[in-house]
Order: structure tokens, then sequence, then C-alpha cells
């Protein structure tokens, strides 16, 4: 009779280990700078002064992504330029440095954003932030007329995205409480939007809507939307669409062209590692990207959009004639010159994308979280917390968003940042954990749901402490012995 293999124990240090061992992509974790857990804690700067500190456990990449050992090189290499080349910055061909001329710093990233976002060359701009780009986008996009003028959003829609909606629509004079159309979860203990919801909702106006704009994966559950379906039936219906991507950008493998999207917007700072309030992307589909020569009489010839010199044709950029002729493409949309600071952390990022692929990265993530799922399943805890991000790997990224019971909250957070465990929180209950295939570890995972527990069982016993007080003290005379015993 063959020897049948002993189940793993998921829950040992061996067998994360192993799985580390076994990951092809594990070496990136050495490229990225993990702070110690007494860095974290620390008031100032200086560092730790231990001969080996620990690593922090750090699955906070959905909301910042770590900083690349590369970025801080690269960085000098461009404050050496400014300090020895000056204004000449703009034009050098520098031998010995990996960053293109200022002139050229959007130019040289774009073909590979492209390929982390499934686009053409000349469907990307990098370029302002994204609530930025979502405001230029539907100053072309969001026309609306007397027969379509409705926004389709979310109604638990990132904060920024409502408000830029909000204000596009009294931009045009148009009452949010009417034109504004919220999509709401159908059962209120599920927060989860199903395709054939939000199909529904299209479908039932559609006559009066001029735009969608959804987040391809969203902040709060985790739940990565089916873009393609959602895209194609809207534009059916005549509606255009667009698509916050700050959770997806770098997370998972994007098809922005080939998925046929209007337009899109992200931000650089999460999994795509490029520093706090870094620059973002626009996507703009190349059907409405073209510019015509021969234009008519009182039309421009292009897709009407809020200009700046940067988006006009480089050719006469510094001609000064105050004669707008934009790039054919989204770089038409561009603005300003971008920051070379936050293009050189870009740059860094992205030389580090360029030694994997996103298909790789995926393969890598649906693991990793998946036996992040697995761990927290196993951990028999259905009255602590829940997980709320869908349990389909395909209709998620690489968060997982747990509801806890009410009240744990906050002692939960404060065991787990005391512990070195860096994760975020929504309040009122839940608990965004992210595990980044780039430098997060199957080690990682299991540290976090070993604190988390611990964090939840003695949090849960507080809890219960604190009700049976307030039972007992509520209970008037007859509990006279327990405040003297307390």
């Amino acid at each position: 009779m063959a020897d049948q293999k002993e189940t793993p124990d998921l829950f040992s240090e061996a067998y994360a280990k192993s799985q580390d061992e076994q990951d092809p992509l594990s070496s990136f974790r050495d490229q990225f700078i993990i702070p110690t857990i007494s860095d974290l804690h620390a008031k100032t700067l200086k560092p730790s002064s231990q001969d080996q500190p620990q690593s922090c456990t750090y699955l906070c990449g959905n909301s910042l992504g770590l900083q690349p050992r590369l970025t801080s090189k690269y960085q000098q290499d461009y404050l050496q330029t400014w300090a020895t080349k000056g204004v000449y910055g703009h034009f050098t061909e520098i031998e010995d440095s990996n960053l293109a001329p200022w002139l050229h710093v959007d130019d040289d990233v774009i073909g590979d954003v492209c390929e982390i976002v499934g686009a053409k060359k000349n469907e990307v701009a990098v370029m302002q932030t994204l609530t930025a780009n979502l405001h230029l986008a539907m100053a072309s996009f969001y026309r609306p007329t007397e027969k379509r003028w409705k926004i389709i959003i979310e109604g638990k829609a990132f904060p920024s995205d409502h408000y830029a909606v909000e204000s596009q629509l009294l931009h045009h004079n148009k009452d949010p409480s009417t034109s504004m159309i919220l999509l709401e979860p159908t059962d209120p203990d599920n927060p989860i939007l199903t395709t054939q919801h939000i199909l529904a909702t299209t479908d039932e106006h559609a006559s009066s809507t001029a735009l969608l704009l959804l987040p391809g994966i969203q902040f709060y559950t985790g739940q990565f939307f089916d873009i393609a379906t959602i895209t194609a039936h809207a534009q059916k219906h005549g509606i255009l669409v667009g698509w916050d991507l700050a959770h997806a950008a770098g997370n998972l493998p994007l098809k922005l062209h080939d998925w046929n999207v209007d337009f899109a917007a992200w931000c650089s700072y999460k999994y795509l590692n490029c520093g706090p309030g870094s620059i973002g992307g626009l996507f703009v589909h190349e059907k409405h990207c073209a510019v015509s020569a021969t234009a008519e009489k009182g039309k421009p010839g292009y897709t009407r959009r809020l200009s700046g010199w940067w988006g006009s044709n480089k050719s006469s950029r510094f001609a000064m004639e105050n004669v707008f002729t934009p790039i054919a493409g989204a770089g038409g949309w561009q603005l300003s010159n971008p920051s070379v600071a936050d293009m050189t952390a870009l740059r860094a990022s992205l030389d580090i994308f360029n030694k994997t692929s996103m298909i790789a990265l995926r393969k890598k993530s649906l693991a990793l979280t998946g036996y992040l799922e697995t761990l927290l399943q196993q951990l028999d805890m259905e009255k602590t917390f829940s997980i709320i991000t869908p349990s389909d790997p395909e209709q998620r990224g690489a968060q997982l968003s747990l509801r806890l019971a009410s009240g744990l909250l906050d002692h939960v957070m404060a065991v787990l940042e005391q512990k070195g465990v860096v994760v975020d929180e929504r309040r009122p209950d839940v608990i965004r954990v992210a595990p980044a295939p780039l430098y997060n570890s199957w080690t990682d995972v299991l540290r976090f749901v070993r604190v988390f527990k611990e964090a939840c069982d003695e949090a849960s016993s507080q809890k219960e402490g604190s009700t049976e007080t307030s039972i007992m003290v509520e209970g008037g005379k007859e509990d006279k012995g327990w405040s003297e015993i307390k």
C-alpha cells in the first residue's frame, strides 16, 4: 500500500518557510526597505541601535507601498543632476545614470506603465494625481444633455471620488440628489455589489445616464469588479465608462485597451510603491485620442479637454505661439511639466516590475492571499470576525477585509501596532490586510494570523469582562458584593 502524504500543518513556521523557499519571486523582498518594529515605535528618524532589530510585518501595501532600495539611489542621481547641471538637466544625457533628461521623463516611463495597465503607448499619460486626473477626464467625458445627465457611482465610493462626481454635477448646475445614482448592496449585511445588480441598475437608468464611474477594486471590501462585462454593457446603452484603479494598478493584470474602457485613472503610491502622494496616471482609449489636422470651423478637431502646455506637441512646445496642438494620444491631456522627483520614484519602482511580470505577480498573489484566507477560516472564530471580501479569487486582488464584532476594533488594532504588525482600519469595524506579492511572504501571513488571533482573543475577553461588569452593576442592590470585589 502506497504511503499517504501527511497533511501539512499550515500553522507551522516550517510550512511557511518551505513555501517562501519555493517562491520564485522571494528575492524581490530584498529590494525593499522593511521598517523594523523599533523604528516604527520610535519618535525620531535615528536608526535602531539594536544589533539585529526585528522587521515589522507589513501588510499595508494597499494604503502605502514600501520603499524600493533603488529609490534613494535614483533620487540622489536626480539631485546630483540638478546640482551639477542646473537647467541643462532638462536636455543632458547622463551616461552613469538610469534617468532620462527631464524633458523626456514622462515618455521614459510610458511603455513600462502600459505593460502594467494593459494599454497602448498612446493611451497613457503619467501626470497629476488620481482625483485631478478624474476631474480632467470628466471635463472631457461628462457632457450632460437634456436627456442624459446622470452619473452612476457606488454608494460607498471612496470619499474623494464621491466629492469629484458631486462637484462635477454642481459645476453643470445639476442636483446631486437626483443626478447621482448610488449603487447600494441588495443585502445590508453583505457589502458586495454583484455584477448583475450593477447591470440591472444601469439598465434602469440607461436612458438618462451620461457616465458610469466605478473602482476597479473597491477600497473597503477588496472586491474586483468585472470591468470588461460592466464596461461593454454600459456602452451598449451609449454610456461612457470610467474606472478608478487606485487599488488595481500594480495589484493584478489589467487590459484597459482590450476591455474598451473609455478612461481610467490611478495613483502610484499603493502597489506601485512610489511614495505618499506620488504622481498619478491617466488612460484614454485611442478611439478618443485622434487629432484632426482639418478640423471643421468652430470645432477643435480633437476631444475637448482642459489644456496645458505639456499636452501640446513637443515640436512646438517651446515656440511660445499660443497655438495649442495637442499630442495625439492621452499625452494631450497633460497640463504642466511633471515633477521629476515623482518620476524618479516611479522609475525606480518600474525597474523592479520590469524584472518580473504582472502574470507572475498575480500567480503568487493568488497563492499568498489564498493562504491568508485558509488560515483565517481555520481559526474558527465566526463570532469574532468575518471576511467580507469575495471568496472567489477572481473577484479580489491582494486584499482581504475582515469585519470584526462590534467593539473590538480599537483593542485589536492597538495589539497589532504594539506587536509591529502593520495593517489599516476602516471604521467602525473593518481591518484591511494586503499581502503584496513583490515583498510579502508566507511567513508574514502566518505571523499576522497568530498575532491577530491573540489580539481578538484579548479584545473579546476584555469586552466580555466589561459587559459582565455592566450587567452586574445595573442589577442594583443584589450586585453589591460584585462592586466591592471590583
